[in-house]
């Protein structure tokens, strides 16, 4: 089996100097790709990246990726010294001190305990080196995410086989009851026709023109030909790569105009019920197939 639910689940974890960098990402069923993510403040940059990567392997859905990193951060600390601040500051001093005619000593601590003098500074980073990391866990992340889309996915294809292989053999109990059905309601017309009549001979021409008449418009034999394709078609596209969700979706629609049709043409008890249980698949069908990439 090739294909893949929309509902996963995958996580990734490494530890680069002294940082330890984490990816999640949930997914569910959406009618097209909505990524959402949250990173950590500063690396809004790399939303391009990520956005690329991750709809590199999901086509649609849902998809909510957190990015989070903790650890030492104390590499990117640097201190500096405002130098030509301290020199300002050492001059006011030995002015100070020459104007009160008192004795100044000043030292490297009375200027580093003036404002702005010795700053701590937050250095930038090479995005181009976090980058290395951010993409470590985002594949990871991702491929388990996929292998556990694959996995439902699997699941979910040997149910619907199971349940189209029901629906092909209703499709044949019911193309095998329309002879008996088309013949009974001959007699109950020739039944009706020779009470209607009493003793009037019927006219063996017209009689047979009736009945081609009735059996024209019971006639399913185009809708049947039809859903056996569409079974055909949907067993064949259960084994393709790539997104087939959609094309699933149309094909049980398909599958529902062509068996509305039977049901109104051929209006027999028995047939309805079979049309019922028709019904009933497609609409556990529909249902997994919503959850189909």
């Amino acid at each position: 089996m090739a294909i893949k639910s929309m509902t996963g689940f995958g996580r990734g974890e490494l530890e680069n100097r002294g940082r330890i960098w984490s990816s999640e990402i949930r997914c569910v069923n959406n009618r097209y790709l909505d990524l959402k993510m949250k990173l950590p403040r500063g690396y809004a940059s790399l939303e391009e990246k990520i956005r690329k990567k991750v709809s590199e392997t999901h086509l649609r859905g849902r998809v909510d990726l957190f990015v989070s990193v903790a650890g030492d951060f104390s590499d990117l600390q640097e201190v500096k010294v405002n130098t030509v601040l301290a020199g300002g500051y050492q001059e006011a001093l030995g002015r100070l001190a020459t104007s009160f005619k008192l004795k100044s000593e000043v030292t490297p601590e009375t200027l580093a305990s003036f404002p702005d003098v010795i700053v701590r500074e937050q250095r930038d980073e090479d995005l181009n080196e976090v980058w290395c990391s951010v993409e470590k866990v985002i594949d990871t992340a991702l491929e388990n995410c996929d292998r556990m889309r694959r996995q439902e996915g699997d699941a979910l294809a040997v149910d619907l086989e199971f349940r189209l292989n029901s629906f092909s053999k209703t499709i044949d109990i019911i193309e095998g009851s329309i002879p008996e059905i088309i013949s009974q309601r001959q007699i109950t017309l020739q039944e009706r026709l020779e009470k209607l009549l009493g003793n009037v001979q019927l006219d063996p021409a017209r009689l047979a023109q009736e009945v081609a008449v009735m059996a024209d418009k019971t006639d399913v034999t185009e809708e049947i030909v039809r859903l056996r394709c569409h079974i055909k078609q949907f067993t064949q596209f259960l084994q393709e790569e790539g997104g087939i969700g959609r094309k699933l979706d149309f094909l049980i629609q398909e599958f529902l105009r062509e068996v509305n049709t039977l049901a109104s043409k051929i209006n027999d008890a028995e047939i309805a019920h079979h049309t019922v249980e028709l019904k009933s698949e497609l609409e556990k069908m529909r249902e997994q197939v919503q959850n189909i990439e």
